[in-house]
């Protein structure tokens, strides 16, 4: 045995990632690390007593016949090894426009799903990905980079779930050693180089600059996430029973639903930062619908608790109220929708509708999510920097209660480029925007009910980002797309 395989033997045993019995599919790619691992797994099935019971790949369709040709790699790999093979494929990059998300990111969504439903008709008990060491320590940097907080910090866990990796104490590099002498061999994706991609430039630029500072540093970020993934588990653990404490007492400035959540504020301030931020990160979870939420909200949540009673802010998918006694955080309730049969307009209830948009924040409407936030900006222009119509950036500097609506007669606007007013029905015209459609267009607008963006379509001259700028609001949207 190998001194990789032994160590990967090692990984599976003191995680017990595949117990006896185990019937594994492994994500395979046709890349060096998922290679890898189907040949690393089938070699150490027979001392663990688990089963590979085939191969799942999924077919980005974003290299054309690269992806093509890489499916049928792996389809070959299966047939060496005499298993079950499985490719799901989907329009990637389609899918992150819909989604409202980065390439990478809906790749993951779809990945995962097809996973899971590939499980489920294999009868699996696991799936197996290929992630290792200096992938943990890309993921790190990157959630740090990001501002996820101490679960960030942990990066990918052993397992989870069906989901394991046996790979995270070793290095691509050993990986592609290992596979060179056995003569074993896979694919090369040349995706992995484009630097369009977040995980890319920390990969390329960002570690070989953190290895010349210190040799080993992916090997000790991998480990700092173990550490942090520990602690992370353990003050979750205790947040979570801070938070029953919390929400068991009749402190609710009225009658309680299933669509809200009551903590008290004596409680909730007495606690140490490190468990009232968890506590009130789980609160949000819980009203959020599932959306994104970070540290930075929860710090919100606190700093809102700690003012006086009367005060509310917008969090993603919820309204929060400070009451006298208690926090009440409420799911976003009047949804607007479509009515059944109604093709062409909306509803004069629909059409006054003002969503107050805080920053950061989100307004859920029917299908649509409209989302804010706030970054620092070095310069340069907003255009350079976003490629998506489905996200905007303007000068936070210019912009102040923000809110979204729905057009009204007479609305118009400075679209940037054009260099002159133009009325919103104008614009639709030449976009040829269909007309059921251009009553569903969301528009951020300001306090004087200015137009700051059409939603897909128009950034307002009046908030673009110039040299100047010193922040950004960055606006999204999310959902099904008009």
């Amino acid at each position: 045995m190998s001194v990789l395989t032994e160590r990967v033997y090692r990984s599976i045993h003191l995680h017990d990632l595949l117990p006896p019995g185990s019937r594994a599919l492994v994500a395979a790619s046709g890349g060096a690390d998922s290679t890898a691992l189907v040949h690393l797994l089938s070699e150490l099935a027979p001392a663990f007593g688990f089963e590979v019971v085939g191969l799942v790949h999924f077919n980005h369709g974003l290299r054309g016949a690269a992806s093509d040709a890489d499916e049928a790699f792996c389809k070959d790999l299966a047939a060496e090894l005499s298993v079950a093979f499985e490719c799901g494929r989907d329009d990637v990059a389609a899918a992150a426009r819909r989604l409202g998300t980065s390439i990478e990111d809906a790749g993951r969504q779809l990945r995962h799903a097809f996973f899971a439903e590939a499980a489920t008709r294999a009868e699996a008990t696991h799936v197996a990905l290929g992630h290792t060491r200096d992938d943990q320590a890309e993921t790190v940097l990157l959630n740090l980079l990001r501002g996820s907080g101490p679960r960030g910090e942990g990066g990918m866990c052993f397992g989870r779930g069906r989901l394991v990796r046996p790979l995270l104490e070793c290095s691509h590099e050993e990986l592609v050693a290992w596979l060179h002498a056995r003569d074993r061999p896979f694919r090369e994706d040349e995706s992995n180089r484009d630097l369009r991609f977040a995980r890319n430039r920390i990969r390329h630029e960002v570690l070989p600059v953190l290895r010349r500072v210190a040799p080993h540093a992916p090997a000790t970020l991998a480990r700092a996430a173990q550490i942090a993934a520990a602690d992370a588990d353990y003050l979750d653990q205790v947040a979570t029973e801070a938070l029953e404490a919390l929400t068991s007492g009749q402190v609710a400035a009225g009658p309680r639903t299933d669509d809200e959540l009551c903590l008290d504020v004596q409680g909730l301030l007495q606690l140490p930062v490190a468990i009232a931020r968890r506590v009130a990160l789980a609160a949000l979870s819980r009203m959020s619908g599932g959306r994104s939420l970070g540290f930075d909200h929860a710090d919100r949540l606190l700093a809102l608790a700690s003012g006086h009673a009367g005060r509310a802010a917008s969090f993603p998918g919820q309204q929060v109220e400070r009451h006298e006694r208690c926090v009440r955080l409420r799911r976003s309730v009047g949804r607007v929708a479509l009515a059944p049969g109604q093709s062409r307009r909306l509803s004069s209830a629909v059409n006054s509708l003002r969503a107050s948009l805080s920053t950061p924040g989100e307004v859920l409407i029917g299908s649509l999510v409209v989302s804010s936030d706030v970054r620092p900006w070095a310069g340069g222009s907003a255009k350079a920097e976003v490629n998506d119509p489905f996200t905007a950036l303007v000068d936070a500097s210019r912009v102040s209660d923000l809110a979204v609506r729905f057009r009204r007669p007479g609305d118009a606007f400075r679209p940037l480029g054009l260099g002159g007013r133009k009325k919103l029905q104008d614009l639709f015209v030449d976009r040829k925007v269909p007309r059921p459609e251009r009553d569903r267009i969301p528009l951020v607008v300001d306090g004087r009910d200015r137009i700051v963006w059409v939603a897909g379509h128009a950034i307002s001259e009046d908030f673009r980002v110039s040299e100047g700028t010193r922040a950004v609001v960055i606006l999204k949207l999310r959902g099904e797309r008009v």
